[in-house]
This record gives structure tokens, sequence and C-alpha cells, in this order.
């Protein structure tokens, strides 16, 4: 008699379905299209779900599903998938990243070339019974600049096939050495070199707040006359009403996209109007090989998690007994919004990072030190990998990127009962390198404190939308910056200042409810005695 049932909510190759039942203590049930009430009754008594994109895995279908234990994603992204509520319902949730990735880099090749040679108009022509040789004249890859943006999985497997194809490859990622990317032959740059150099653009980076309009009209203006942009990867990273507008004024010549903000996008979007632009409908994974590869992945991986507890491609499942996460949880939390932290003001401020050193001080360095490291890695690499990043695989992502990770645990915390810090180093790295927290107890239970950035000592709250600015420690400032955003209708939950007495400079930092547009946050840097300013999100 089975001892688990799983169910297939979306399809798949029948090979999945196959290597689920060749286990005889699998029940397996193929039911897809469902949602809502059907799914929800569909799942009881189900102890595994395979599902792809379609199928909406919210945190109401998870509160029904009582029985459930694991549920697998044939592909990359979660969006479909509530991994919070997973998490608090303790279901665990996998992906498979690497299935699709070089069928989609194949893709964004592929319309790379016939954006090019502008295949798709010429044939186009000659089934209406034209032959215009000249109209359709392309231009070679070889010996040409491709500039890729996120060197991920994909951005790295498109990186190599260009080299292939004699072409010189420039590339921006935020979380990669020079080192390492000389190792794959490619040259890192700044981002605006990148648009400054590059005769081709290909995007494969997430789509976060620091990504979403990332090429839009400035970038454009930045850009070679004539270049050519590919995104196979994100719709939103390009501005397309700006894309538009460059591809008319003959700013760019000409656009490939795989990818938009609405799919399928409108019959009168702008885009799909003009001759310069190959489009198609996000079949950058739809291959039979990729397919079929993340169908028998996620299959392999729901069967041995059931069978054995074996854990591949989790992206919640923390690397600590159940009985001992409970108690370094708000650790764990505190770790991961340094790192997020830290990594988004290095983005913003346009360093590399080469290494991170951890140190966790006090009474919890003895109860989970390499988790809550592992944490603080995750929370710095998240934002800029197009994979799920977690404490379970963000170690290994670290040192395929050439970032050095050290892990100093110490049985005393100079001021707390515990600490955890995070130190960044790096060619050119001068600020925003070193950030210290801890947790404080409170009315409201456990919370997280940021109480050190760099040399200014404090008490903040890493939480929400966060205006952190240095200034010279000058009468006047404070109220400048708080009578600015409040006559922008920006409201205030908090406030805190650190001193360096000796340089006579303080570090603000502001959480704040409303959105800070780049004007406001610009008329911020423009204040008196105002140094630098930068927003994060935490």
């Amino acid at each position: 008699m089975p001892l688990f049932k799983v169910l297939i909510a979306d399809e798949m190759s029948p090979r999945a379905v196959e290597i689920l039942k060749a286990h005889p203590e699998i029940e397996v049930v193929v039911q897809t299209g469902l949602k809502g009430d059907d799914l929800q009754r569909a799942l009881v008594g189900v102890h595994g779900l395979a599902v792809r994109s379609a199928t909406k895995v919210t945190a109401q279908i998870l509160e029904a599903a009582q029985s459930l234990r694991v549920v697998g994603r044939a592909g990359i992204g979660v969006d479909n998938i509530d991994v919070k509520a997973a998490s608090r319902r303790g279901v665990v949730v996998m992906n498979t990243p690497s299935g699709n990735a070089i069928t989609t880099a194949e893709h964004a090749l592929c319309l790379l070339l016939s954006l090019a040679r502008h295949i798709p108009q010429a044939t186009a022509s000659m089934k209406a019974g034209q032959w215009e040789k000249k109209k359709f004249e392309g231009t070679e890859l070889c010996g040409k600049t491709l500039g890729v943006l996120g060197l991920g999985n994909i951005g790295r497997i498109v990186a190599d096939r260009a080299l292939g194809l004699k072409m010189k490859v420039i590339a921006f990622d935020p979380v990669l050495t020079a080192e390492a990317a000389a190792k794959l032959g490619v040259e890192l740059v700044s981002v605006d070199e990148v648009f400054r150099r590059a005769d081709f653009i290909t995007v494969h980076t997430p789509l976060i707040a620091e990504t979403r309009g990332l090429i839009g009209a400035e970038a454009f203006r930045k850009m070679k006359d004539g270049v050519l942009i590919v995104n196979a990867a994100r719709g939103g990273i390009v501005d397309e009403v700006a894309l538009a507008e460059a591809i008319k004024s003959g700013k760019v010549g000409g656009a490939a996209l795989d990818v938009f903000v609405q799919e399928p996008p409108p019959k009168e979007h702008p885009l799909l109007a003009l001759d310069r632009v190959i489009a198609t409908p996000h079949l950058g994974a739809s291959t039979e090989e990729a397919q079929e590869k993340v169908a028998l992945e996620v299959a392999e991986q729901i069967a041995a998690f059931l069978l054995h507890g074996e854990v591949k491609n989790s992206v919640n499942l923390p690397p600590l007994p159940g009985e001992l996460r409970e108690r370094v949880q708000p650790f764990l939390d505190l770790a991961g919004r340094l790192g997020e932290l830290a990594s988004q003001l290095t983005a913003l401020d346009g360093g590399g990072i080469e290494a991170v050193e951890i140190e966790i001080a006090g009474e919890v360095a003895d109860k989970g030190s390499k988790a809550i490291a592992a944490a603080a890695v995750a929370g710095l690499l998240r934002r800029h990998l197009d994979v799920p990043v977690n404490e379970v695989n963000a170690l290994l992502l670290a040192g395929e990127r050439g970032i050095q990770v050290s892990q100093i645990s110490r049985p005393q915390a100079a001021d707390f009962t515990s600490s955890v810090s995070v130190r960044l180093t790096g060619k050119g790295r001068e600020r925003f390198a070193f950030f210290r927290g801890t947790v404080f107890h409170t009315g409201e239970g456990l919370e997280p404190r940021l109480v050190q950035i760099d040399r200014f000592l404090l008490e903040a709250v890493p939480d929400g939308r966060v205006l952190i600015l240095v200034n010279q420690d000058r009468p006047g400032v404070i109220g400048a910056v708080g009578t600015l955003l409040g006559g922008r209708g920006i409201n205030v939950s908090r406030m805190q200042v650190g001193l360096d007495r000796t340089a006579g400079e303080a570090l603000q930092i502001w959480n704040v409810d409303g959105a800070i547009d780049p004007a406001t946050l610009d008329a911020v840097r423009k204040l008196a005695n105002v140094r630098s300013a930068s927003v994060v999100e935490l």
C-alpha cells in the first residue's frame, strides 16, 4: 500500500509520472488546471505537489493542504508559490534551477542572431513575394562587443557561446569578482561602461527594485547609436515605452524580446508595431529537452525527499535541526537583513565585493553560527542572482562568483549578549563596508537592531524602506531633511543618528512609510552639508 501521495497539477513530461510510479511507496495523481476550491479538495491527503507556473500555490491553498510536505516547481522561478506561507506550514519548496538554463541561453542567442541579420523580417518579405536583398543588410557578430547584464547560470552560458562566435564580451554583475569573470573570458565592468561600449546588450538579471527599468531613457542616451537590445530574462527590466521611442529615433537599431511587463502584451503595444522589433511569446524555456529535464528533476527530487528525506534545490529549508532553528531564528533574520543592507549599499556606491567576513559573537555563536553566516551571505547575494538563494546554497554560489567567505565565532560579544557583524572587502571599497547588529528583547518580542555601520554607532530598525545619508555634523541638517520629506508627503516612522566626532560627520537613518522617488532623493543629496544619500528596501 502506498505511503505517500503526489499530485502533478500542471502539464509535464510523462516521464515525471514514470519516475514517481517506479516507487511502489508513492501513489501518483495527475489533475491539471485546478484552481481555488477544486485545488484544495485535490490536495486532501497529498504529501507532494509538482507544479510549473500555471498552478498558484497560495497561503490559502497551503493552509488547506494539511498533509503536504513538499512542493516541487519544474523550473527556476517560484513566483507562483507563497514560499513564506510554505515555510510557516513546514512545507519544503524545491525548484530546478539548472534544467532550462541552456535552453534559455540558446534562445537569447537565437534572438541576437536573428536581430543582427533581420531573419524574421526577411522571411516575412520572402513569403510576401518580395526579393529585398538590399533592405535586409545585416551586421556581423564577429569582433563586436557583447554586453551581458548578469552573469548567473544563463548569462554565463550566453557569454561562453558568444566567445565561441569570436565576440568580445563585457559584463556587469554586482556580486562577481573581476578574477572570477576573467576565468570565464569576460571583462567585468560597470553597468554604465556596458552601456557605453557594447554593440549588443543582452539582459540576464532577476527583476528586483534595482533592475526594474534598468534599461530606460537615461541608459539609452549613454549607448552607441544603433545598439541592439535583447531581453529574454524578465519583463520590466527594459522600459518598453522608452525602448519604443529610442527605436523610433534611430538611437537603438532594434530589439528582440521574449518577455514583457504584461504577458501576453496588448495588441496595440507600441513595440509590436515596429519593424525593427522581434518578439516571441516567452519561449526561453520552451524546448522539448528542457521541459523533460525539469520534469525529471522535480520528480526525482520529490521522490528522494519523501522516501529518504534528501533535499536538493530547496528555496526555504535551513541547514538546522527544527528544535534549534526556533532559538536561532531571530539571528538568522538579523543576518539576512545585514546582508541585504550591505548588498544594496554596495550596488549603490558602485563597489565590488571580493570577500565577506561574518562574525557571530556571544551566546548564539555555538548554536548555529554556520547557518547564521550562510543567512548573511544569502542576503548579500539574493537580490542580484537569477536563481533563488537561501542558507542552503549561499556559500556555494558565493564561491562560484569568486567571493571569499570567512566565518568567525567568538564566545563573547562586546556590549551585547550576542551580535552579528558583516565586513566587506573589495577594490575601491572605502565606505559602507562594515555592518553590525543584535537582537533586542522588546514588548513586541525579539526584534533585530542595526547598531553600527562603518565607524558610526547607533540603534536603528533594519526594516522596510530606509533612507541612509552621511553628512557633515552641522546644525540644521536633520531639520532640513525632515522638512523636505514632510513637504513631499513622506511620513517618517523612526529616525536615528550616529556620530563620528573625530571626522565631524554624522550618519542618519530614516525609516519612512512612503516611496522616495529619484527627484526626492536628488533633492536630499543637494541639501547643505549632505555628502551622500541612498534608499534601501529591507
